[in-house]
C-alpha cells in the first residue's frame, strides 16, 4: 500500500511538472538590463526581446535598473523568485570584473544564478586621440615602454570590463598608464575624443563612429580574428597576447535554481529568435557577433571570466577607489 502511494505521488509529481511546464509562461515576462538605455546591453536586450516573446508566446518586457555599475540590476535578478518570470541580462562586468574587485557585492556571480544562453558577444578596441605621437600597435607599445607613467587611459569606472581588460593587457605587454575612472563609458569616450585623455580601452558599438570619422584611432582588437570594418588592425592574439582577446557577452540569466523547464523553453526560444536574418542583422550592426551557446557553455564562460579578473585583481594590487 505504501508502495502504491510513492508511485502516485511521484507519478503526481512528474504531471504536475508538465503541466507546470506547459503553461509556462502564463504572464508576461521580464527581461532587467542593470544599465541605462541605450547601450550596448540594452540594445542587445530590445533586440531580442520581441522575436523571444512570440517564441514563448507572452510578452517579454525589458527593464532598465542601472547603478553600481550595474550590481543593481544583477543584485535584483539573483534575489528574485525562481519562476522564470524575471530574468536578467548577465554582462562582463556584473558577472565578472565588478564581482572580481569588489568583496562587498551582495551576490556570487558562480552561484547566485542560473545561466541560460550567451546571445551576443562584443569586440573591443584599444584606440587613442589622433594627436597620439604612436599609430599602430608596436610603435604604439614602444612609446608607453620608452615614457612609463606618462600617458593616461579612460574607463566607464574602477572594476568595469574596459578597466579591468586594459590592466590584464599592462601586465601582459610590461607596460604602465595611469588609471582615470569615469562615471560611465559615455563620459570616458567623451573626455578621449577631446584629447583630455589620450587612450581608451572600449567596446566597438560606442567607439566605431569615433573610429569611422578619424576622431579615433584604432590600435589593436579583442575579437576571434580581423574585423571587417578594421581590416588592418590586429587582434591581441596576433601581437601574442592571445589572453587578452576576450569580448564582452550579453546572456540571459535568472536566478539559481531555475526550473530546467523554464532553461530549455527559454534557450530555444532565444535560438529560434537568432535563426531570423533579420534579428542576426540587428546584433551584427552594434558590432557584435551572434553567439546562442548552451546553458552549460554559458555557465564555463561566466566562471572562466570571473577568474581572469580575479587574477588579474590580485596580480595588479588592484582595489576599488
Amino acid at each position: 500500500m505504501q508502495r502504491r502511494n510513492l508511485i502516485s505521488l511521484a507519478t503526481l509529481a512528474l504531471v504536475s511538472g508538465s503541466v507546470w511546464a506547459q503553461a509556462y509562461p502564463n504572464r508576461p515576462v521580464k527581461l532587467q538590463v542593470p544599465f541605462a538605455p541605450g547601450g550596448t546591453t540594452d540594445i542587445v536586450a530590445r533586440v531580442i526581446s520581441e522575436p523571444l516573446g512570440k517564441a514563448l508566446g507572452q510578452s517579454v518586457v525589458v527593464e532598465n535598473k542601472a547603478g553600481g555599475g550595474g550590481v543593481v540590476g544583477a543584485n535584483e535578478t539573483a534575489k528574485a523568485s525562481p519562476d522564470g518570470y524575471s530574468l536578467g541580462v548577465a554582462t562582463v562586468s556584473t558577472t565578472a570584473a565588478n564581482p572580481a574587485i569588489n568583496t562587498k557585492i551582495p551576490y556570487n556571480p558562480i552561484t547566485d544564478f542560473t545561466p541560460i544562453i550567451n546571445i551576443a558577444a562584443t569586440p573591443n578596441v584599444i584606440a587613442v586621440h589622433p594627436s597620439f605621437p604612436a599609430q599602430d600597435y608596436k610603435s604604439f607599445v614602444a612609446e608607453l615602454k620608452k615614457n612609463p607613467g606618462k600617458y593616461s587611459y579612460s574607463s566607464s569606472g574602477t572594476g568595469g570590463i574596459g578597466h579591468l581588460q586594459t590592466e590584464l593587457w599592462k601586465g601582459l605587454a610590461g607596460v604602465f598608464i595611469t588609471h582615470i575612472p569615469y562615471r560611465g563609458a559615455g563620459p570616458a569616450l567623451n573626455d578621449t575624443v577631446a584629447g583630455q585623455v589620450p587612450i581608451i580601452f572600449d567596446n566597438m558599438p560606442s567607439a566605431m563612429p569615433f573610429i569611422q570619422t578619424g576622431k579615433l584611432i584604432p590600435i589593436v582588437v579583442a575579437a576571434p580574428q580581423r574585423l571587417p570594418q578594421l581590416p588592418n588592425v590586429p587582434t591581441f592574439k596576433e601581437v601574442g597576447l592571445e589572453p587578452v582577446n576576450r569580448m564582452a557577452y550579453y546572456g540571459i540569466y535568472g536566478p539559481k535554481n531555475l526550473p530546467k523547464e523554464v532553461v530549455e523553453k527559454v534557450s530555444a526560444g532565444v535560438k529560434k529568435a537568432l535563426q531570423d536574418p533579420a534579428v542576426v542583422k540587428r546584433i551584427q550592426d552594434t558590432g557584435s557577433l551572434v553567439v546562442g551557446n548552451s546553458p552549460e557553455e554559458f555557465a564555463a564562460q561566466i566562471k572562466a571570466e570571473f577568474e581572469v579578473y580575479k587574477k588579474v585583481v590580485d596580480t595588479q594590487k588592484l582595489k576599488l577607489d
